[in-house]
């Protein structure tokens, strides 16, 4: 595991864009305030960015795949098959997050950590193979150390390529059925708070499926209870690959100053265990919406996070995040390009 993901501190947004910035936006010609949540988003991205006029023309969407062992335990409405299968379907194009950058002109790309269904060879799919998924965590830990330590490094990779291309934002995807079975188990374990205050349908189970998998849930924090002393204990025990990739994609940006517009309750699962790992990694997180997984809400308060949309969307793949950026390139547009009162000969406020 590359020391610098755990020990780093996260990197200080630019206090002098965001001053600069802030004054733009009060010599533009509206009353202030008046753009709302707009005027705060275009702020925040350019103290991220560094730039006083903040842009978001190279964006790097990358969606991480891999399966849970505890989908033996009938946590989903669809079977295990769907993950390699929805891997095929990304590859060639289908899939909702696969619109969603083609729409906006986004980079995107698929990694493979580890699926239990063979996906056999595809073209635009980078496989890494930790395993045919995770151990089902009511039984043992999730991962092993060096199944943990492939996974944060998968992402933190994803980070470094990023980067040299020149990225102005990333944005994490994922898919592995089972996983908001993982990523409640998280929340709960890192929050302290009751499981059924976490656990929704995930893929569309029922009331009755929704009690049997908080069960699930309970079994397992109980299992592992004395061996998740830190949160990296969490995360090996409950997580999953594609969890411990987004996490190690966060901690890279929150430390080498990449902006991540954060897409629903997984990802944001993840960006709790990036915070909790990195103090002040929260600072480089936009949060995109607030998906219909009732956990979403708690991880959000703990994160101090307010999100752009709410859609009720819950379909992950980083496809809320991809919806929320014409709304935050609506935001930089007006921030960089209307005229000033000076320029516009218009009298300002008295």
């Amino acid at each position: 595991m590359n020391i610098y993901c755990l020990d780093q501190a996260a990197a200080k947004p630019d206090e002098a864009a965001r001053q600069a910035a802030e004054l733009r936006q009060s010599q533009l010609t509206k009353p202030p305030g008046a753009l709302g949540r707009l005027e705060e988003a275009a702020i925040q991205l350019a103290a991220l960015q560094g730039r006083e006029k903040p842009q978001l023309e190279n964006i790097q969407i990358t969606v991480f795949a891999g399966d849970h062992g505890v989908a033996a335990e009938g946590v989903s409405a669809f079977p295990q098959a769907v993950t390699a299968e929805m891997v095929k379907n990304f590859s060639r194009g289908g899939a909702a997050i696969c619109v969603c950058a083609r729409a906006i002109g986004a980079e995107l790309e698929v990694i493979n950590l580890g699926t239990a269904h063979d996906t056999g060879s595809l073209g635009n799919v980078k496989n890494l193979n930790l395993g045919a998924g995770t151990a089902n965590f009511t039984q043992q830990a999730a991962m092993t150390e060096s199944q943990l330590s492939a996974a944060l490094n998968a992402g933190q990779e994803v980070i470094e390529r990023t980067q040299l291309a020149g990225a102005d934002l990333f944005i994490g995807g994922e898919m592995g059925i089972a996983n908001t079975t993982a990523a409640s188990a998280i929340a709960a374990a890192l929050l302290n708070v009751p499981v059924a205050q976490l656990v929704g349908p995930g893929t569309g189970i029922d009331a009755a499926g929704i009690q049997h998998k908080t069960e699930v849930i309970q079994t397992a924090l109980e299992r592992h209870q004395a061996a998740m002393v830190t949160p990296l204990d969490v995360l090996r025990c409950l997580g999953g690959f594609e969890i411990a990739a987004l996490v190690g994609a966060y901690l890279n940006c929150a430390q080498s100053r990449l902006p991540v517009l954060v897409d629903g309750f997984i990802s944001s699962v993840a960006a709790l265990m990036a915070a909790r790992l990195c103090i002040s990694a929260e600072k480089w997180f936009i949060f995109s919406h607030v998906s219909g997984e009732p956990g979403h809400q708690s991880v959000l308060k703990a994160l101090n996070g307010q999100p752009l949309l709410a859609l009720e969307m819950r379909l992950g793949e980083g496809s809320g995040a991809a919806i929320a950026v014409p709304l935050l390139r609506m935001a930089c547009a007006l921030h960089n390009e209307m005229a000033t009162f000076d320029e516009a000969a218009v009298s300002e406020k008295l």
